[in-house]
C-alpha cells in the first residue's frame, strides 16, 4: 500500500514506525500519508463520497452520503489502554511511582508503597512505550527526584528542593513535547503545575523531619530507660520481673507505690545498675 504512495509518505510512514515519530494532521496531508482531514465522522462519509478504492476484485467507487453507520463500543482492555496511552495520566503514574518507591527506600521494612510504585512504573513505561517521549524530559524529571533525594541526606535549608521542582516542571512540559507532537499529546501545564507543588511540598516536609531528627538528642542507656513503659511478668511486692522492650528487668516499687499485679503496665522511676524502680503506668 505504501508502494503506492508519494516518497515523502512512506518515508515519514516509516519514522512513525520505527522512531515513534508523531506528525500532525497537516504534515500527514501535505506529504500524502492520509487522504483527508475530517471533523467528524459525518465530514469523513462526505468526502468519502464518490471516492475509488483499490479492491483485491478490482477498484470500487463509494457511495457514502447518508449511510447507516454502527457503532461498536470499546472493550474493557481497549478502555484501560486508552487511558494508560493519556499523557496525563503517564505523568501521573510516573511521578507516583517514583515518590513511591523513594518511600520504600526510606523506611524499608514495608511492602505497599514499594508495590504500589512498581505498578505505576511498569503502567507508565508502557504508556511512554506508545507515546513519542522526549528523551530530554524524561532527564530532567530524573534530575528532578535526585536533587530532592540529594536534599533529603544533605540539608540545604531547602535550595535544591526548589531547583528539583523547576527541573520536574521543566521535564514535564518536554516530556511529550517533541516537534510536530500535537497537542492532545502534551502533559496539561495546570496538572503540571499542581503536580510540581505537591512534589514539592512532600520532600520538604520529609526534609523538615530529617532536621528535626538531626537535631533531636540522642537518649540512650539509663537515661533512655527512664519513662519507658512495661509489662509486669510476675508480681511485683515489693520485687519482681518486668519486660520493658525486649529485655527482661528485675524490679522493685518505687517507693510509696502499691504492690503491681503479674500483666498489669509499669513505668520505670529509675534505673539502678541492673535493677529497675517501678509503679504502675498511668499513675
Amino acid at each position: 500500500y505504501t508502494e503506492r504512495r508519494r516518497p515523502q509518505a512512506v518515508a515519514l510512514a516509516e519514522e512513525t514506525i520505527e522512531s515513534a515519530k508523531a506528525a500532525s494532521a497537516t504534515e500527514a496531508l501535505r506529504v500524502g500519508l492520509v487522504d483527508f482531514i475530517a471533523n467528524d465522522l459525518e465530514d469523513l462519509l462526505n468526502q468519502l463520497d464518490g471516492y475509488t478504492v483499490q479492491m483485491a476484485s478490482g477498484p470500487r467507487t463509494l457511495h457514502t452520503v447518508g449511510a447507516i453507520t454502527e457503532e461498536v463500543p470499546m472493550s474493557l482492555i481497549e478502555q484501560l489502554l486508552e487511558i494508560l496511552t493519556n499523557p496525563n495520566i503517564v505523568f501521573l503514574l510516573l511521578s507516583i511511582g517514583v515518590q513511591a518507591i523513594f518511600i520504600e527506600l526510606s523506611s524499608p521494612g514495608g511492602w505497599v508503597s514499594g508495590f504500589l510504585g512498581a505498578v505505576c512504573l511498569a503502567l507508565a513505561a508502557y504508556g511512554m512505550g506508545v507515546l513519542s517521549v522526549n528523551w530530554f524530559g524524561l532527564v530532567f524529571l530524573i534530575i528532578a527526584f535526585v536533587l530532592f533525594i540529594v536534599d533529603i541526606k544533605a540539608p540545604t535549608h531547602g535550595a535544591l528542593t526548589t531547583a528539583g521542582i523547576g527541573s520536574f516542571i521543566v521535564g514535564a512540559l518536554v516530556l511529550f513535547n517533541s516537534p510536530g507532537t500535537p497537542q492532545f499529546q502534551r502533559v496539561s501545564l495546570p496538572l503540571v503545575i499542581l503536580v510540581g507543588i505537591l512534589t514539592g511540598l512532600l520532600f520538604a516536609v520529609i526534609i523538615g523531619f530529617a532536621l528535626r531528627a538531626q537535631k533531636r538528642p540522642v537518649i540512650t542507656g539509663q537515661e533512655g530507660m527512664r519513662g519507658q513503659t512495661g509489662i509486669a511478668r510476675t508480681d511485683i511486692d515489693p520485687t519482681g520481673q518486668v519486660q520493658a522492650g525486649s529485655e527482661l528487668w528485675t524490679a522493685e516499687l518505687a517507693q510509696g507505690c502499691k504492690a503491681i499485679r503479674r500483666g498489669e503496665r509499669v513505668e520505670v522511676v529509675t534505673v539502678e545498675g541492673l535493677h529497675l524502680r517501678v509503679r504502675k503506668a498511668g499513675k
